[in-house]
């Protein structure tokens, strides 16, 4: 008995949908059907009326400063965050590798470890200010500009649809 590599054996030729593509790359071909392929995906928009003036902005969840927004709140986040839990990091690395520093005193009867475990408390009011202060000069403002720019948005829709 011999093989035969003959159907039903013999694979079909590979569509380009089959083909592996990196993450990112653009579709091989757009072969999107006009119809809602899963019940769950969002119904598309419809199309602007032939005639009518589009909005010179895009959207506002499409917009860029959403984005700012965003890394300018994570910036901040980690700001304050690392302030306080650096120096709490520190203090427990230096307590758990170098006991003769923390045994130390800086005056009489002050041991370096109680030292800087009472400068915990200013170093954890720091960040809270460093937080404070990054929120009041970067982030608030975005926030604003963003707000202002919404509450015009949605005065425009409503005129428009009177």
């Amino acid at each position: 008995m011999s093989y035969d590599p003959s159907p039903p054996y013999q694979h079909e030729p590979y569509e380009p949908h089959d083909v592996p593509r990196r993450h990112g790359s653009p579709p091989l071909y757009d072969a999107s059907p006009p119809y809602a392929t899963y019940p769950w995906q969002p119904v598309a928009p419809p199309e602007p009326a032939p005639g009518r003036r589009t909005a010179h902005r895009p959207a506002l969840g499409h917009h860029s400063d959403l984005r700012i927004l965003r890394s300018a709140y994570r910036w901040q986040r980690r700001t304050a965050t690392l302030t306080a839990l650096g120096y709490f990091t520190l203090f427990l690395i230096l307590s758990a590798f170098a006991p003769g520093l923390m045994t130390s005193e800086v005056s009489d009867g002050l041991p370096t470890g109680l030292l800087l475990a009472l400068i915990q408390l200013p170093v954890t009011w720091l960040a809270i200010g460093l937080y404070e202060h990054t929120a009041r000069r970067h982030v608030d403002p975005i926030a604003d500009r963003i707000r202002r720019e919404s509450a015009l948005n949605a005065k425009r829709e409503e005129a428009a649809r009177r």
